[in-house]
């Protein structure tokens, strides 16, 4: 690959879909913010786009481990694959840490005050994935997995009653801008997921859980905001335009 600063990083993690954990690693936001060029990425990041570059180029001559590939699959493959994998883990996820939290806050809430801050985010966070994730299995979710198989059967799809998938793709990558706040300050509220000295065995599996939690996450939201809703608006556009 040749260096090219006007890429953008969401161009780049669906290529490749391993530069999603150098980005990771980086800090380099490529879900909400997959529309910014790499140049402008790496100086938000504060990295050297060169390094970076050189990171992306070996990522890609590896293999990836996925065992579906994005760009080809049917958008039903790709709808399936982001409830089992991801829609599964946030919920089990939210039950497990919110319990979590609130026991170490109980015990260390004390001489951790931003335990507190921790705990509020992450509610506000739970309030606003669970009906989000609910209106994508029951009303988005459904009707590109209809839009597909009508084109598949050459019929014309029935009219959604939000009029077109835009409005509510609209919505739910806005839910997401409001997610991906919520993470970045939960980041900032643990100063990175670092353990105090005195962190317990609970305290420490909180971080570490909420950790891979915020990676998940935007892997999830990569998937939606990248390839499922921009396929699905280009599908029900070229329905529309025949």
């Amino acid at each position: 690959m040749t260096l090219d600063t006007s890429t953008t990083v969401r161009e780049l993690a669906v290529r490749a879909p391993g530069a999603t954990r150098i980005f990771e690693k980086l800090k380099i936001d490529y879900c909400c913010g997959g529309a910014r060029t790499l140049g402008v990425a790496c100086a938000v990041a504060g990295v050297k786009t060169d390094d970076v570059w050189k990171l992306l180029e070996e990522v890609g001559q590896t293999a990836s481990s996925e065992t579906i590939d994005f760009q080809t699959a049917s958008l039903t493959e790709l709808v399936k694959h982001i409830l089992d994998k991801h829609h599964v883990f946030t919920k089990e996820e939210m039950e497990r840490l919110d319990a979590l939290t609130e026991k170490v806050c109980s015990v260390h809430g004390q001489n951790h005050p931003e335990l507190l801050r921790v705990k509020s985010l992450f509610q506000s966070l739970c309030v606003d994935l669970k009906p989000h994730m609910f209106k994508e299995e029951q009303v988005l979710f459904p009707y590109i997995i209809r839009l597909e198989e009508a084109v598949s059967r050459k019929q014309t799809p029935m009219p959604p009653p939000f009029g077109t998938v835009r409005n509510p793709v609209r919505m739910m990558m806005f839910e997401h801008d409001t997610a991906g706040e919520l993470l970045r300050e939960l980041r900032e509220a643990t100063s990175d997921y670092t353990m105090p000295a005195d962190a317990c065995i609970s305290y420490r599996t909180l971080y570490q859980a909420m950790e891979a939690f915020e990676q998940d996450l935007h892997q999830h939201i990569h998937l939606e905001n990248n390839i499922l809703f921009p396929r699905a608006v280009e599908m029900e556009s070229l329905v529309n335009s025949v």
